[in-house]
């Protein structure tokens, strides 16, 4: 099993790409599904809203009206804050249930509006942005969405920045075209990554690594930064630190795509301790004491000592 966290700003697309990689097989947990199972009439979460929103957010037949509710909760970050205070919690619990309802083989597709906010982003195999520019977005919701161009840009003006959410990318999806160029997108991420992905944490493979060298890509700090975090995740307790090591950290002359970690371990931690724990999350032992990524987008090897 894999993990995949789907996330991108509101109207960005991510629905077309949940909805391809769907149809291919992927197990969906749907964050703004689950958000509104668990604020349903009848539900503790609902009440909840209420006493701290007021009836002003409910409908006539007692149901959440949504739209009030964006228009008391998006005003500033405190009263953000209070909302996601309530929500997270109630969806992070159902969607663990749903996660521990998956195949052991599934390609488990997280769809997390607030992935990137909520520093969830190191717990996934794999983390999917979906971009498009604010532009483009405000036009989608205001015209295919029909919400108050104000209430829009609050939406967007409240999520992470563009900035923010390139660092925490593993694939980035461009939605510039039309909805069948970024099914296409989505489609070839399944086929060329995510099925090789998952069968290779399974089945405990290591994917191949390039020998040729490349020139310095300034995109290696960014991606070792979150490799780094991601160990640390899986790691937890076992790891004293983990550091980014070789040529792709010198940044200098040439070298084989290839990012080079030192994992070290933890007062009375052994190798064998950690072993099981990096191959579940992705990094699978190629020899003894010695980790590479099955991840075949991304060649990682790791030294445990």
């Amino acid at each position: 099993m894999i993990r995949v966290g789907l996330t991108g700003g509101i109207g960005a697309g991510k629905s077309t790409v949940a909805r391809t990689l769907t149809e291919r097989g992927a197990y969906l947990i749907d964050a703004d599904v689950i958000a509104r199972e668990v604020v349903a009439p009848g539900t503790d979460g609902l009440t909840q809203l209420v006493e701290a929103f007021g009836e002003g957010i409910l409908q006539p037949d007692g149901a959440l009206d949504r739209a009030a509710l964006a228009a008391r909760a998006f005003v500033d970050e405190g009263q953000r804050k209070k909302l996601n205070g309530i929500t997270h919690p109630l969806v992070g619990a159902r969607a663990f249930e749903l996660l521990e309802a998956a195949p052991a083989d599934a390609i488990v597709l997280q769809d997390i509006p607030l992935l990137v906010e909520n520093g969830s982003a190191p717990f996934f195999h794999l983390v999917v942005i979906v971009h498009a520019d604010e532009d483009v977005r405000l036009a989608r919701l205001t015209g295919q969405r029909g919400m108050p161009e104000e209430d829009a840009r609050a939406r967007i003006k409240s999520q992470a920045s563009v900035e923010d959410r390139r660092a925490v990318a593993d694939v980035w999806l461009d939605n510039s075209g039309t909805p069948d160029d970024l099914a296409a997108l989505a489609a070839a991420l399944w086929d060329e990554r995510l099925v090789p992905y998952e069968g290779n944490v399974r089945n405990r493979i290591c994917a191949p690594q390039p020998s040729e060298e490349v020139d310095v890509r300034p995109e290696w700090a960014l991606q070792a930064t979150r490799l780094t975090n991601r160990l640390r995740v899986v790691g937890g307790d076992t790891i004293a630190d983990v550091v980014h090591v070789g040529p792709t950290a010198a940044s200098a002359g040439r070298a084989p795509d290839v990012l080079e970690f030192e994992v070290r371990l933890a007062d009375g931690k052994a190798p064998a301790d950690v072993t099981a724990l990096l191959a579940d999350g992705g990094f699978p032992e190629r020899s003894a004491g010695v980790h590479a990524n099955a991840d075949p987008g991304r060649a990682v090897t790791i030294s445990v000592s």
